[in-house]
């Protein structure tokens, strides 16, 4: 009988954390869209930094180690 009254207090007590959960979400994506955006253009600067690092390595024919 105790497990049941605990599944109805945490019924109670936690539906409404779950539907705020879901209504925020899509503010917390927008929020954090931005932050994405950055990474993406931060990780083709480095990568682009990283092929002209790598360019005369390449020209002088070493083989690339992947």
């Amino acid at each position: 009988m105790i497990t049941f009254l605990l599944w109805c207090l945490l019924l109670i007590v936690c539906w409404p954390v779950a539907l705020l959960a879901l209504l925020l979400y899509p503010f917390v994506w927008l929020l954090l869209l931005p932050f994405r955006i950055l990474g993406i253009a931060v990780e083709g600067v480095l990568a682009l930094v990283k092929s002209v690092i790598m360019l005369p390595a390449r020209v002088l024919g070493t083989p690339a180690r992947w």
